[in-house]
Order: C-alpha cells, then sequence, then structure tokens
C-alpha cells in the first residue's frame, strides 16, 4: 500500500492534481485499492477541500490532515492519523505572488520546505518537490534540467526563496526527491479557468484597448523579448504522470535516491507578442507584429529600473495594480531545455496545447471572472440597472425620494432607517409603484439600523453582504439638525453629541464598514448629503454644521487614499429641503426651499455622474465671500442672526410661534424675498424651458471650482 501527502492542495494546481490522482489510483485496481491521499489543510480550508473534492470519483480516498507550512513539525497531529504508509510527499504549497513580501516567502517557501523534507526524511518517503523555473533568476542562455546554480542572480524575492528551498531538497542527505519546474502558469487550456491576477494578466486590460483598432489591421509593437507560459492542467498532468513514471515498474525494496529534474515548460517560448496575437481573435484586436527589435527595446526597459526612473515607474505601477516586480520580470532571458521532460511525457500521451488555441479562451475567462474592471462597466439598460445603492435615511424625505427614483432606475436599493414600522411602510410604497414606461424597475429592501451603533452597523452591512452580494454606492443621507444659538447651548453639550453621532460617526461607521468590500472589488462611490450650511456657516446651525463639515474632512481625505482602488466620494452641498428636519422651525414655514423630489434628483445625479462635490451658487457666492471680504460676510451672518430669532422649540416651547416683533420681521423678509422672486420667475422659467439653465450649469462648471 502507497500511501499519498500532499501539500497545497487546495491551491490552483492543487485542486487539478488530486483529481488526476485519485483517478489513476483507481486506474491501478487493487494495487491502488488501498492507498490514501493525505492532504495538509490549515483548519480554516478544511470547509474548503471539502467542496472541492465533493464530485471527485475517489474523494473518499482524500483525508485532510490540519497544519501549517509554517508550524513546528507541519502542525500536524501525528495520533489522529496513521502516516506510517506514506511513500510519496507531494510539496505543492509556496506563496505563488510576486508582491508578497520577502519575510512571508522566506517563511513560507524555504523554511516550510525545510520542514516538509524532514517530514518525508522522517517516513522514508520520496519527495516531489514544486519548484518553478524563477530558480534560474536572470541566467541569460540555455538552462537544461541538469543545471542549478550557475551564478545567476535574482530579481525578486520569490525567485531567491525558490532557488533556496530546492537547493534544501537536493543538499538533503538521505533523501531521495523529484523536482519540477514549472514555467508561468496559466488558465485551464479548456475552460480557461484561472484564480486570480498574475503574471501576463496584468496587462490584458492594456492589450484589451487595441481591440479598438479595427481588426484587419496590422499593428507594429516593440519585441519586449520572451515569455515561457503553460496551461494548469498541462502541469497538473505532467506532475501526475512524471510522480508515478517508473515507480510501478521498479523491483520491490529497489532503492531509488530519485535526483531527477523536471521542466514543465514550452519547448518554444513565446513572446510577449505571441501572447497578444493568441488572446487577440477574443475581443476582435488587430494583429501584431514585432517592428522594433528586442536590442533596441532592452537598454530602454532596463533603464527605467533604476535610479529615480524606477522609483517613478514603479509608482505608476502600484496605481495601476501592477506589482513592480513584475516589471523586473516582464521578459525572460532564458532558453529552458525540457528533451528529458517531454520525451517521457510523449510515453504516455502528455502533450502542450498550442497557446493559438487556448489563448482566447484565457482572455475570455479574464473578462468575465478577473478582469478587475469588470464591476465598473456601464450597464447598457442606464447607468443605475442592476446597481445595488444602500440609503441611509430611507424612511422619509431625501432618502425616500432618492430610493424611489433609484428604483425607477432600475436600481437595488436597500434603506436604512432606526425606525421599523416606518420603514417597511416605506419599501412597501416603493414595490407598490407600476414600472417606467421603458419597463425597467428596480427593487427595495427594508434593514432597520441604528447607525450610531457601530455594531448594529456592522452586522447590518455582513447581512446585506450576505443577502445580495455587493454594495456598489453608499448614500449618507440620514442627519440630525439642531437650530440653536451657541449661547443658548452652553448647558447642553448633549446637542453635539447626538449630532454628531448621526452626522459624523453613523456616516463613517458605514464608511468603514463597506470599504474593505469595495476595495475587494475595485468599486464603489459614497454619496454624502451635506449641507448648504458647510459653505455659508450661517448662525444658530454650529452643531450641525460642525458635523457635517467633518463629515466632508473625513471624506476629501479618504478619497486621496483610494483613488487608486476606485473608490471615491461625492459632497453635496444640499440647500434647504422640505423635510421632517425643519419642521420644527417656524422660520421656515414660508421660506423658498427645495422639495424632496428636487433634492433626490441632486444625490441622484451625484450617484451617476460621482462629481468631487455638487454646490450651488449660493453657496459658491457664500465661500467667496468667506475667502474675500470675511468681515463683511460675518456682518451679514450677524444681521441674520438677529432678524431670524431661534424658533420656539429651539427655545423649548413647543406652543408659542415667537413675539409680535419677531414675526414681523420674518414676514418682512418674506416680503422682500417673494417680490425678488416675483420678478425673477419669468426669467427663469424662459432658462428652464429652453434648456439654457442646463447648458449655462454645464458651462459653468468647466471653471475651476465651480460645481453646480
Amino acid at each position: 500500500m502507497s500511501d499519498y501527502f500532499i501539500t497545497g492542495g487546495t491551491g490552483f494546481i492543487g485542486r487539478r492534481v488530486l483529481p488526476l490522482l485519485l483517478a489513476a489510483l483507481e486506474a491501478d485496481g487493487a494495487q491502488g485499492a488501498d492507498s490514501t491521499v493525505f492532504v495538509l489543510v490549515r483548519p480554516s480550508s478544511v470547509e474548503r477541500l471539502t467542496s472541492a473534492s465533493a464530485d471527485w470519483p475517489g474523494r473518499d480516498r482524500i483525508v485532510a490532515v490540519e497544519g501549517d507550512l509554517t508550524a513546528p513539525d507541519l502542525g500536524v497531529d501525528t495520533t489522529a492519523h496513521d502516516l506510517s504508509n506514506i511513500e510519496h510527499v507531494l510539496h505543492l504549497g509556496a506563496i505563488y505572488d510576486m508582491a508578497a513580501s520577502a519575510a512571508d516567502q522566506q517563511s513560507a517557501n524555504v523554511d516550510g520546505t525545510a520542514r516538509v523534507i524532514a517530514f518525508a526524511r522522517e517516513r522514508g518517503a520520496m519527495l516531489h518537490h514544486v519548484s518553478s523555473i524563477a530558480v534560474a533568476g536572470d541566467h541569460a542562455g540555455e538552462f537544461t534540467e541538469a543545471d542549478f546554480d550557475l551564478g545567476q542572480q535574482f530579481p525578486s524575492p520569490y525567485h531567491r526563496t525558490k532557488f533556496e528551498s530546492e537547493r534544501l531538497v537536493r543538499d538533503a542527505e538521505d533523501l531521495r526527491w523529484r523536482v519540477y519546474r514549472p514555467a508561468i502558469v496559466v488558465g485551464d487550456s479548456v475552460t480557461g479557468e484561472m484564480d486570480k491576477v498574475d503574471g501576463p494578466y496584468y496587462f490584458f486590460g492594456y492589450l484589451r484597448e487595441l481591440g479598438r483598432l479595427p481588426s484587419r489591421w496590422t499593428v507594429p509593437m516593440p519585441d519586449m523579448g520572451l515569455t515561457n507560459m503553460v496551461p494548469v492542467d498541462f502541469v497538473a498532468e505532467a506532475l501526475v504522470t512524471l510522480m508515478r513514471h517508473d515507480l510501478a515498474e521498479a523491483p520491490p525494496g529497489t532503492p531509488d535516491l530519485g535526483g531527477e529534474v523536471f521542466h514543465l515548460v514550452s519547448p518554444h517560448p513565446q513572446t510577449i507578442t505571441e501572447m497578444y496575437n493568441a488572446i487577440a481573435p477574443a475581443f476582435a484586436g488587430p494583429h501584431g507584429r514585432d517592428l522594433v527589435p528586442h536590442r533596441f527595446v532592452a537598454p530602454v526597459v532596463d533603464r527605467s529600473s533604476h535610479g529615480v526612473i524606477r522609483t517613478g515607474r514603479d509608482l505608476i505601477a502600484r496605481q495601476q495594480g501592477i506589482p513592480p516586480a513584475i516589471l523586473d520580470t516582464l521578459s525572460i532571458p532564458t532558453n529552458f531545455k525540457a528533451d528529458k521532460t517531454f520525451g517521457v511525457l510523449g510515453g504516455y500521451g502528455v502533450t502542450l496545447p498550442d497557446l493559438a488555441d487556448y489563448g482566447p479562451g484565457l482572455w475570455r475567462y479574464w473578462h468575465e471572472h478577473l478582469d478587475p474592471s469588470r464591476h465598473r462597466r456601464r450597464n447598457p439598460a442606464g447607468p443605475l440597472a442592476g446597481s445595488h445603492i444602500l440609503i441611509t435615511g430611507g424612511s422619509t424625505g431625501i432618502g425616500k425620494e432618492t430610493a424611489r427614483q433609484c428604483v425607477r432606475k432600475g436600481a437595488v436599493v436597500f434603506l436604512l432607517a432606526r425606525g421599523a414600522d416606518e420603514l417597511a411602510a416605506a419599501v412597501e410604497e416603493l414595490r407598490s409603484e407600476q414600472p417606467a414606461h421603458d419597463g425597467h424597475r428596480g427593487e427595495a429592501y427594508a434593514y432597520p439600523c441604528d447607525i450610531t451603533d457601530s455594531e448594529a452597523v456592522d452586522l447590518t452591512i455582513k447581512t446585506i453582504l450576505t443577502e445580495h452580494d455587493h454594495v456598489d454606492v453608499l448614500v449618507n443621507n440620514a442627519g440630525r439638525s439642531i437650530r440653536r444659538a451657541t449661547i443658548d447651548a452652553v448647558d447642553r453639550s448633549h446637542d453635539y453629541e447626538r449630532t454628531m453621532a448621526v452626522n459624523y460617526f453613523g456616516a463613517v461607521h458605514l464608511t468603514l464598514a463597506l470599504l474593505p468590500h469595495m476595495k475587494e472589488r475595485n468599486v464603489g462611490h459614497i454619496v454624502n448629503v451635506s449641507s448648504i450650511g458647510v459653505q455659508a456657516r450661517g448662525p444658530r446651525f454650529a452643531a450641525y454644521v460642525a458635523s457635517k463639515a467633518a463629515l466632508e474632512a473625513f471624506s476629501d481625505v479618504t478619497a486621496t487614499e483610494t483613488l487608486s482602488d476606485h473608490i471615491t466620494f461625492t459632497n453635496i452641498h444640499m440647500p434647504l429641503t422640505r423635510t421632517k428636519m425643519i419642521a420644527p422651525t417656524e422660520a421656515y414655514d414660508n421660506a423658498k426651499v427645495l422639495s424632496p423630489q428636487t433634492a433626490a434628483a441632486i444625490v441622484v445625479r451625484g450617484i451617476i455622474e460621482k462629481p468631487r462635490r455638487i454646490d450651488t451658487p449660493l453657496g459658491t457666492l457664500a465661500q467667496i465671500g468667506q475667502f474675500l471680504t470675511p468681515k463683511l460676510t460675518g456682518r451679514l451672518h450677524h444681521q441674520g442672526y438677529l432678524l431670524f430669532p431661534d424658533s420656539a422649540a429651539a427655545k423649548g416651547n413647543v406652543e408659542s410661534s415667537g413675539s409680535d416683533h419677531e414675526t414681523q420681521a420674518i414676514a418682512r423678509a418674506h416680503g422682500v424675498r417673494d417680490r425678488a422672486h416675483a420678478l425673477a420667475r419669468p426669467v427663469r422659467v424662459a432658462m428652464v424651458d429652453s434648456g439654457a439653465r442646463r447648458v449655462a450649469r454645464k458651462s459653468l462648471n468647466r471653471i475651476p471650482g465651480i460645481s453646480w
């Protein structure tokens, strides 16, 4: 009975090796009937292994062994399993990530290999070590299966750790071993399936842009050098075949010291232009042809990897989501020979698929499943069709109207509010509406939540993501307003605390809860319904304006940090709107304010267009006044403070609506305003009817500092 012990069984290659190995054991009949396949997995990956192997024939042979490459003795509890009959140890486990830290790669790739060597040697098992062509480093010229240390240098920690780990295997005493060096492993040649963006996949998005050109064209390209790619299914099949090669024919008890090395590479390295031509048919791209010889391109590429130029290059690469180490290994100067390997594989009928045949499948799978920009693509049905939008304060006012307009445009809306009954009624109202004339209609869901409770926010976000997969847009609309002079609030510090709890901390809780999710999806937009008060800084709103200003500052700073992650923010300096928030202030009863519908249209514009800010002419004028004539602006605000007193609610007198003097002052102010509006109304109506206002707004928005 020959048992197998495999590390990295849940990885990209391992998930393909295991079913092939099980099939081979089944084919062995009685000889392999009692063989067991032990798979080293972290406790957190046991379920992953169980799920992946559910449909594999012979999966009953698999036994999950909890452990870790970085733990002493691999973290294996030898009393829990009978590991005495292990004949073969296949070491696939490693960090295959050029962007990983040197310390992490040392721990997993080198120290982990040392532990696997000890494990195999203790049991007298043959170690099948999966190395990499990275061991060749920067060696230029031929590199055979017999070559190892030729004085090469290593351009990255990954190259160095793969070399060091293979050296440990080769130098280990009393160890039977075989080494396998795969080239750059890409997706499955049949399905195109790949587990992550790596290697050439980082450049697929840029190569796709050539698809904008007519496909009948031939595009001149620089010869960037050679690469070497093989599909994962070929690597898996070759590993299982070579791992079992000639073992069955060896007489029982015959010592096998191994010492064989196999190159799982393409015997004919591909140029980067050939790689492009292989995937181009998938997006109707033109044919590429090397025009600038590599001898001219190489010095330019080499110069970009030194000094100040490298610093700039690496900065740009990180902004584009490309690990700088990838640029250092863009082309491979080594010609890997694999005559022995393909001689053996040919006898078993194992062949390497042609890149030209499976290249389009690689691109299609990347486009559908891995393209970092796939979540940012425009839906042909409309800018909001299918978008998942979370809106706080969604049971009334601006929040409910924003949800209504988003649902009409085909969005899936999640409404948050504290009052469960009122929220449920709002959602029911939205669901009862008839679809728009174009037939597109979204959906609305209610999630009662107190956003001032960070634990409640975390639970709500987890629930939404579990039930609906993702959130594209967050609208921080919930707000609390207090109109009270500071001198009248000296004993009411709780006014400031409550306002900050909702307007600032509530919005921050939601933003922090969603940021990791948005970063993972490489897209997200956050709209803050702020206030024109942040620009005007009018009297009696110290608590409210301070909380909104704090949220804007938080968002502006965070936006500079998340730009490369395509997470954007919009601050809307919303004018006064007729909602329940202003109802206690009788001074606003006859004021000229926005309707919730108009305010919601501004929010929807912020969702669709994603500007950094949306202002109004009045708000911009107020900011200009603060900057150019601060004293005059302050005096004007003071006159307003004297003219418009605190409301009865602010004074704690809900029955009184103010003194006769105050009422008369307010009436006079409203009279002046009404006469001004009456004079301006014909002009305003004419501009709206003619579309001139929209044209004027868009034209003025081209002026720096204006966003109306």
